[in-house]
């Protein structure tokens, strides 16, 4: 496997803490390979957002203009490599082909080809301040938590990209009131409670009961039919998929400023989690697996600690031994979600392997979970 082409990402976070572009980090033992697995990827590519594409330690090289690029691709320029001839050779064939391209690692010293028409520049942030006149919007990436992303904000920086906003959030508090009652909704459908006494509930908050509509209709659902009622979703998709949908509702419901990057990754989560689980549970534990990798994440989204939030729902076993204790039969699912979220390729291929699942499996569904988690348009 250690031959094997795996892809893991990271988000880029704009001004407003939403996240604008995902960034792909394709981890390959060549060019040509890298292209023959995104070429591979391509009726799973994510399409809401632009795409950055790096090649990780390679050097770009001409072989990349075999892959016929999704219109949202952009494609990383490192640095270090601007002056390697394949690179020259590439960067204009690249520009002639319609492909944006991204300069990475940039430093103000290093002489840069003339004409190129940089649209993001990712700038590491740790080694060296903001340049004066960066040629592309500048990004700024290796910051620490959120403050660190509000100071390099103030400083001049466009957006950032990493994990940044899963450091710097308190999550020592109590379930707020809103949050409160989706919980109850929760615990209404998990015990298939009469469709009457949970449209009671909905009614004393029109926005939750909107927000849930609006989830369920989404594109990333695939209905055939718009669902227009509870009742109508009831009678449509059954309990058991109206508490997958009242988890996401949960998971969208907080209001802290990083809450769209926190909700996109946590969705993504869930959605890699149930695809990528499919060959191994009964289609009733998928919905499981969803809401594991959504709450994996509760504690920052809301504001309060994982256990006092599970402690106010009825989560089978297997979702809660996951998530408090990283045990039991889905927390190896998790962490493979987790290691997308992950620059070492050697950790996402080691439990793969644990797994017995291929490099072609993981990608797949990371693409396709990311794809689904961003047609829900958080915050």
């Amino acid at each position: 496997m250690s031959n094997s082409v795996l892809i893991t990402r990271e988000p880029v976070i704009n001004k407003q803490h939403k996240i604008t572009a995902n960034r792909l980090v394709v981890h390959a033992a060549s060019v040509a390979q890298a292209v023959d697995a995104l070429t591979g990827l391509a009726d799973v590519w994510p399409t809401t957002h632009p795409v950055f594409i790096s090649l990780y330690k390679l050097v770009p090289t001409p072989d990349l203009l075999n892959w016929h690029a999704p219109a949202n691709a952009m494609v990383e320029i490192p640095n270090q490599a601007i002056a390697h001839p394949l690179t020259l050779a590439l960067i204009p064939q690249l520009q002639g082909a319609g492909i944006s391209l991204n300069l990475t690692w940039y430093q103000s010293d290093t002489p840069l080809p003339p004409d190129i028409n940089w649209r993001f520049v990712i700038i590491d942030a740790r080694r060296q301040p903001l340049p004066a006149d960066p040629p592309g919007l500048a990004i700024a990436w290796g910051l620490a938590d959120v403050p660190d992303f509000r100071n390099a904000i103030a400083t001049g920086y466009d957006g950032a990209s990493g994990w940044f906003f899963l450091n710097g959030v308190k999550s020592d508090g109590k379930l707020a009131p809103s949050h409160a009652q989706i919980v109850r909704l929760l615990n209404l459908v998990r015990r298939n409670a009469e469709v009457k006494d949970i449209e009671t509930v909905l009614k004393q908050d029109v926005a939750l009961s909107y927000k849930l509509l609006r989830y369920i209709n989404s594109a990333g659902f695939g209905l055939m039919c718009e669902i227009q009622s509870f009742r109508h979703a009831v009678s449509i998709l059954g309990y058991d998929k109206l508490n997958k949908w009242l988890s996401v509702l949960l998971v969208s419901a907080s209001r802290d400023p990083s809450a769209p990057a926190l909700m996109q990754t946590a969705i993504a989560r869930g959605r890699f989690m149930e695809q990528i689980g499919a060959a191994f549970f009964d289609k009733g534990e998928l919905d499981n697996l969803f809401i594991t990798g959504a709450f994996s994440m509760l504690h920052l989204l809301l504001g309060a600690s994982l256990q006092s939030a599970l402690d106010e729902m009825h989560l089978p076993a297997p979702i809660c031994d996951a998530l408090l204790g990283g045990e039991g039969v889905y927390a190896p699912f998790l962490k493979l979600a987790r290691a997308l979220e992950n620059f070492d390729d050697k950790i996402l291929a080691a439990l793969a392997k644990d797994l017995h699942i291929t490099p072609e499996q993981i990608n797949r569904a990371h693409l396709e979970a990311l794809a689904f988690a961003d047609s829900l348009q958080f915050g």
